[in-house]
């Protein structure tokens, strides 16, 4: 999975970055790094701000909890992909030609509002009920159990150390979505590949790249399903609803994107910043040892921690919109904080801190409204058999490496680790 990284940096304290020539608060690595004194700063001083990566265009961050929920539901911040790709082609400088490339596999229902995602939303339904989940349980045990069999014999072997997001928490997701899609073994290191990228703070060229290798593999995916279905969900997707509608060729290939990127990223973010979590707190980690029921609000108190989604899929203003007493002109790009949101101390009492008997509820980790995660049951429940497995399996499981040394993608929109070196002993 190779994608640039950011080195992990120790909390403290922090301070705001600024562009001389307009004032907007600047993200540099140290912020993909390690977000979260930064976002403690911004929701104290400046809770909707003007920001910018170091490539990039401007765009406004908000950071409090109450602001991020609401913009989630928010009508007048608009996602409709054809408006928002002409806004960001236009404040970056992208060619058009490039734009329309990345274009082609970003308009799916995420990207869309009412009317549109309704129905999007309810032709993809269908395939993701809870029965439909339920039912992949024992092959993802199996994945699992094979993962940490492997892992287990090389370490037996005599190697000091395994990398848990390579040789666990990537393949085991992965597995499973291209499974459900219908990917062949053989192209699955190339998909991740690409997913990283266009997820990544990569160039213009690059992503346009990225997009195009996958939208040309996935276009011919969806024509074999159309033309052969079969038992998997993908070909589920593409079979007309009791009222004849059915996706299109484009609607179906961009569907597909959204699935493989967001059915397999997340998750391996889940799996690596949770393990890390544990790893870093002992006490924790041997009270879900000796209570495995407590896993399930263990799942939720990692995503809460550790958001993997960082900030909310790009919105737009449709109309001058105040948020948090500021004004966002109309036409601006919008980016909702849901790592901030997350640590928010006005709802999160010690936001900073894991804590197994937190409450349930509250975690905007799967966003909010319309738009929350259509595949959050399969990740919790990846999520949870992936916990289970590895610590049955490793009783004496320890980081392999200073905590200093750990290094993060450098992507603002998720929050994961490059690698996790561990060990296990005895």
């Amino acid at each position: 999975m190779p994608t640039p990284s950011c080195p992990a940096q120790n909390p403290g304290s922090t301070s705001l970055v600024l562009d001389p020539a307009d004032g907007v608060v600047l993200l540099d690595d140290s912020f993909t790094a390690d977000p979260y004194p930064l976002y403690e700063l911004l929701r104290t001083q400046r809770p909707v701000t003007r920001a910018r990566m170091p490539l990039g265009p401007s765009f406004w961050l908000v950071t409090r909890y109450e602001d991020v929920r609401a913009g989630l539901t928010d009508p007048r911040l608009v996602k409709d992909a054809g408006r928002l790709a002409e806004v960001i082609r236009r404040a970056s400088g992208i060619p058009e030609d490039a734009a329309s490339a990345d274009m082609a596999l970003h308009d799916h229902m995420l990207n869309s509002d009412p009317p549109r995602h309704t129905r999007l939303r309810k032709l993809v339904n269908k395939a993701f009920t809870g029965r439909a989940i339920g039912q992949l349980r024992p092959r993802i045990e199996v994945l699992a159990t094979e993962l940490t069999e492997a892992m287990a014999a090389r370490l037996a072997a005599g190697e000091q150390a395994v990398d848990l997001v390579e040789d666990y928490a990537f393949p085991l997701p992965m597995t499973v979505i291209c499974e459900i899609l219908g990917v062949p073994e053989g192209r699955r290191r190339e998909f991740g590949s690409w997913s990283h990228t266009i997820l990544s703070a990569a160039s213009p060229e690059q992503h346009a790249a990225a997009s195009a290798a996958m939208g040309e593999y996935l276009n011919q995916l969806v024509a074999d399903k159309l033309a052969n279905p079969g038992a998997d969900i993908l070909s589920a997707i593409l079979a007309p609803d009791e009222d004849a509608d059915r996706l299109t060729h484009v609607e179906a290939t961009a569907m597909a994107s959204l699935l493989l990127v967001a059915g397999h990223e997340t998750t391996v973010n889940l799996i690596g910043s949770g393990v890390l979590a544990l790893l870093r707190n002992p006490g924790q980690l041997a009270r879900l040892r000796a209570d495995p029921a407590l896993l399930p609000g263990a799942v939720e108190e990692f995503l809460r921690l550790e958001s993997p989604v960082n900030v909310a899929t790009m919105r737009f203003a449709a109309e001058p919109v105040t948020i948090g007493g500021t004004t966002i002109p109309a036409g601006e790009v919008v980016l909702l904080g849901i790592g901030s949101a997350n640590r928010d101390p006005e709802l999160f009492e010690r936001p900073g801190e894991l804590d197994l008997d937190r409450a349930r509820g509250g975690s905007l980790a799967f966003g909010h409204g319309i738009h929350h995660c259509l595949g959050a049951a399969l990740a919790r429940l990846e999520g949870e058999i992936a916990f289970r497995v590895l610590l049955e399996r490793f009783p004496t499981l320890t980081l392999a490496v200073d905590p200093s040394e750990l290094s993060w993608h450098n992507s603002i929109l998720l929050r994961g680790l490059a690698r996790l070196p561990v060990r296990a002993d005895g």
